[in-house]
């Protein structure tokens, strides 16, 4: 196996270097979990939108008062309601997102858990609403939280990845919190002495 280009002696020191070298390169998914946190906020996103669908009418609420509702709706437009009836536009705004996350993850060299965690939400939310709208042109809705538009859990997967995100990179100053490889391999030699 190569060795990344470090000039390493045996030992304890190869084994940091061949760990750090099966990371770098791959894809996005061989990285368990951000494919992890995808797939499971995805099957949640839709489980929940398909027993809303099958179980409640448009427009039926459980229980029928109070703060905290589930309330049957679909959403033809973005947030909060914005740009109905666009479900091209939206479709393909999706698609550029979806692009976008899997970009910055590849190309941002954090790799903490936290960034790989956050980049799962955003992914799980943007598929699981990208695949209501090209099954359905709309989005099944039924959270319904006091004055708030009603929303779903990929909404709340978006909202809680990008938030998770910001504070990661205002609290980290975007900095990586896992080691380069010279780091590895400087830290294994002092290790060793």
């Amino acid at each position: 196996m190569a060795h990344c280009g470090a000039a390493v002696e045996s030992g304890e020191k190869t084994e940091v270097v061949e760990r750090r070298a099966e990371r770098q390169p791959g894809t996005i998914w061989r990285d368990w979990i951000v494919a992890a946190t995808a797939v499971a906020a995805l099957v949640a996103d839709q489980v929940t939108k398909y027993l809303v669908r099958e179980n409640m009418a448009i427009g039926e609420s459980w229980p029928a008062e109070g703060f905290f509702r589930l309330t049957h709706g679909t959403n033809s437009g973005s947030a909060f309601g914005l740009f109905q009836d666009q479900t091209v536009i939206l479709t393909i705004a999706s698609v550029f997102a979806i692009g976008f996350i899997i970009y910055f993850y590849r190309s941002h060299s954090d790799r903490s858990w936290i960034t790989k965690f956050t980049v799962g939400l955003l992914l799980g939310g943007a598929v699981g609403n990208l695949i209501d709208r090209l099954i359905a042109g709309r989005v099944t809705d039924f959270i319904d939280v006091g004055p708030w538009p009603i929303f779903n859990l990929a909404d709340s997967s978006i909202t809680v990845g990008i938030t998770l995100l910001i504070a990661s990179l205002i609290l980290t100053g975007g900095k990586t919190e896992e080691p380069s490889m010279s780091e590895e391999v400087e830290s294994s030699d002092s290790y060793g002495r």
